[in-house]
Parts: structure tokens; C-alpha cells; sequence
């Protein structure tokens, strides 16, 4: 494997040459801006990222005072690629704005934790073009006036933390950091950790719990100081934006989803892999294009967008583009670019059950409706599973899903009710269970 996909049958994979490898038909109707050198550059060469384009974005940037970099970003249409799609521009912009008092810096923190199910993007640059996500991140120092940053790296990825750590050195001793501290911690498995508060909490050396909201972090974060918090890819979006200009990167994509957008295929699909294109392509075309279908050759029926507490999509919404509008219309959402299929033989009611206990097991416990609402939701569709009262029990769900929904301090548990109802609405039949019947 390159990254992005399988060597075909019989070939071998000393037959591609560095120079071929676009050749290759699985990257070559990609649009690689993030992942344009890996698997290209040896990862801790410097000299092989400069001379692939590397540091343009940086030079440009050091030639522009901050509010002229910070509006750049904002003209490409860049969002956060966390999930979130907030405009990166604006979130810049309001750290950029914070007087930076005596009593303390400014912060970027990049959060690396990438637990979504499906999901490996962030995994591949940090280990395939680690200078990349550095380079974002001296940009945004310069942007916003931060003099420390911190990358968050889940604890399953050592590869990734030990190329990170090497690639800040390098780079720290190629005088390319110019005083910008900037350092690696690892997580500690905590799912909830993804989310930007909880892993502020973590940073700081105490339990990865949600923070309410206000202040945002933005304005008082890390340490309570303006702490800019991007994700892996929307960072490493920036040096192409800076280099190229505003104009370049928005000539990608579909309406107010500008750029391109790593779509990561798993699950039940026979060819699994990163395909960065840009926003508006189809997700059939992503599915049975480049996936090839289902592994096991029988029919397609859903597929989950968005990471574990994302919707499900029935085969029918296989012409859907990949963009933050007409997934919202579609009552899904993008996430991180993850893409997990099930062919015919998925029982969407107990999936639906898989996320009420997902939300139970990584709750960080806060707030009640999230979790106390996970557990009763995964008791109810236990009851729906049984056959016991099931219209009730379908009832009941719906109203938790409401409580969870506008209740929950985070999307950990705002969120969880996505793919339960969407299971329920598309695929209704898997939940007519036959009343059980009691032994005589």
C-alpha cells in the first residue's frame, strides 16, 4: 500500500517508480493538495519538503503583517475540518484580537486526537509530511501572536508522536520556528478528548471533562488565555492558502465548502483508503469509484458519514454531494471525512444501539443528558430489540433524542441521537420487531 490505496493484483510495488505514482489510477483523479508530497518526500528530509514546495507559505506569511495573513485564510473559505466547519478565518481572527497581557501568552493547540471510527488522515500527515502540520502552525503563531503551541496526539499513535517530535527539532534548528515554542503531548485514550474543551482540561493536567460555553477558547482557553484550537488537517491546509493565495484554494470545491476535503474509506468496502477531492463530489463516486463497493460483493444499505455519533445514509442518498450544505439537508454531517460502509446484512437497530452505548462508555460524565440519557437509550432499544411495546419504546426514544440533543453540554451527547434517528427514519423495518412471546 502507498496510503491511499492497494497495488493492484499482480503488480508489484517496485514497479512504481516515485515518478509513476500518479500514474496510479487511485491517485490520479484525486485533487492531493493536503497530501500533495506523502509518499513522495522522505518525511524528515527538510531539503526534500523545500524542494516539493514546502515553506512557501511560510515565507509568504512572514511578509505580511497578521491581519493581512488572518484575512487571507477567511477569503479562502477555509473551515475547520474538525467537524465543527466553523469559518477558520473568523476563529483566527478573534484569538489575533485578544490583547496579549503580561500575565501570560497566547496558545495554539492542535488536536490530533483523532478517535472517530473509520478515520486516519491526521494519522498519515503527521507520519507522511509531518513539516506540513508544523508549518501551519508557525503561520497561525504569526497570525494570531501566540509564542507557544501544543499538538494533542492520541496515545495509539507512537509512530505519529515520536515523527512529530523529530520534525519540531528539525525544524526548531533550521531557525524556521523563530522563538515559536511548539511541543507534543500524548493523550490518554480518551475519546472525549476530541472535543476542544475536554482536551484544554486534559493539557492542563486534570480529567478530560467538557468546559460550558462561554468563553469560548478563543478568547479565554488554555490556562485562560486566547488559545487558537484548529484540528490536523485544517492547519495543514494553510501553507497551500498562503503560497498560492486565497483565490487558488477557493476555486476548489462547491459553494461555501471551498478546498478539497480527505475522505477516509472504511468499513465494508473492497478498496479502503484516503481520497482527497474536492467538496462536491458524490459520495457514490467515492463509494464505487475509488471503493470499488462493498468487500463482500452483496448489495450496499448503509453507509456512516461523520465518525460514530455521525448519520447514516441509505443507498438511495448515493448521489448526495460531499459538501456541509447538502449533507445538513440530507440530516447528515461531514465529521472528520470519514466514511464507514455496511453492505445488506446490517441490523440498523442494533447499530442503533452500538451508539447509545458508545455514548455511554466515552462520556466524560458532566452532564446528565448525556450521561444518564445514554444509558436509558441503550436500555430502550435493548426493549425495542426484544420486541416489548415497540411503538412506545420508539416513542420514547424520539424524546430523549430531544433532551440529548438540546440538553447536552457537547456534541458527544448533542450529537448521539444523529445516528439513532437516522436509523429509525430510513430503515424502519429493522425496529418492527415481533412482540416476543411469553412460554406457556
Amino acid at each position: 500500500r502507498l496510503g491511499f490505496g492497494p497495488i493492484a493484483p499482480g503488480e508489484r510495488l517496485e514497479d512504481h517508480a516515485l515518478g509513476l505514482i500518479d500514474d496510479l489510477p487511485y491517485l490520479k483523479n484525486q485533487e492531493r493538495v493536503i497530501f500533495a508530497r506523502a509518499g513522495i518526500t522522505q518525511p524528515l528530509s527538510l531539503a526534500e519538503y523545500e524542494a516539493h514546495g514546502g515553506l512557501a507559505g511560510l515565507r509568504a506569511a512572514t511578509a505580511m503583517d497578521p491581519e493581512a495573513i488572518c484575512q487571507t485564510v477567511l477569503d479562502s473559505g477555509l473551515r475547520g475540518r474538525g467537524g465543527a466547519g466553523f469559518p477558520a478565518g473568523i476563529k483566527w481572527n478573534t484569538v489575533r484580537q485578544q490583547v496579549a497581557a503580561q500575565s501570560g501568552p497566547k496558545f495554539i493547540c492542535c488536536n490530533a486526537d483523532e478517535g472517530d471510527s473509520g478515520t486516519f488522515a491526521d494519522r498519515m500527515v503527521m507520519e507522511g509530511d509531518p513539516f506540513l502540520l508544523i508549518e501551519g502552525m508557525a503561520i497561525a503563531a504569526r497570525a494570531t501572536g501566540a509564542a507557544q503551541g501544543y499538538i494533542y496526539i492520541r496515545s495509539e499513535y507512537p509512530t505519529a508522536i515520536a515523527r512529530m517530535r523529530a520534525a519540531i527539532a528539525i525544524m526548531a534548528e533550521a531557525g524556521w520556528l523563530d522563538g515559536f515554542d511548539l511541543q507534543v503531548r500524548r493523550g490518554a485514550g480518551a475519546y472525549i478528548c476530541g472535543e476542544e474543551s475536554s482536551m484544554l482540561e486534559s493539557l492542563e493536567g486534570r480529567r478530560g471533562t467538557v468546559r460550558a460555553k462561554p468563553p469560548i477558547p478563543a478568547i479565554s482557553g488554555l490556562h485562560g488565555r486566547p488559545t487558537l484550537v484548529n484540528n490536523v488537517l485544517t492547519l495543514a491546509s494553510v501553507p497551500t492558502i498562503l503560497a498560492r493565495g486565497a483565490a487558488f484554494y477557493r476555486d476548489y470545491g462547491l459553494g461555501k465548502s471551498t478546498g478539497t476535503q480527505p475522505f477516509q474509506l472504511a468499513g465494508n468496502i473492497a478498496r479502503g483508503g484516503l481520497v482527497e477531492k474536492a467538496f462536491g463530489v458524490s459520495l457514490r463516486d467515492l463509494i464505487e469509484g475509488f471503493g470499488g463497493g462493498t468487500a463482500t460483493g452483496r448489495p450496499l444499505r448503509a453507509v456512516q458519514l461523520g465518525g460514530p455519533l455521525g448519520a447514516y445514509v441509505s443507498a438511495a442518498m448515493l448521489d448526495t454531494p460531499m459538501t456541509y450544505e447538502d449533507l445538513a439537508e440530507a440530516g447528515a454531517m461531514l465529521g472528520h471525512g470519514g466514511i464507514v460502509v455496511f453492505d445488506d446484512t446490517v441490523d440498523m437497530a442494533r447499530m442503533a444501539r452500538f451508539a447509545f452505548e458508545f455514548c455511554e462508555i466515552e462520556s466524560c460524565g458532566k452532564c446528565t443528558p448525556c450521561r444518564l440519557g445514554a444509558i436509558r437509550g441503550k436500555e430502550t432499544v435493548e426493549k425495542i430489540l426484544r420486541g416489548e411495546d415497540v411503538a412506545r419504546n420508539i416513542a420514547l426514544i424520539e424524546d430523549l433524542a430531544e433532551v440529548m440533543r438540546d440538553g447536552s453540554l457537547c456534541a458527544m451527547g448533542g450529537l448521539t441521537p444523529m445516528p439513532v434517528m437516522s436509523a429509525i427514519r430510513l430503515f424502519p423495518e429493522d425496529f418492527d420487531r415481533a412482540p416476543r412471546v411469553a412460554a406457556e
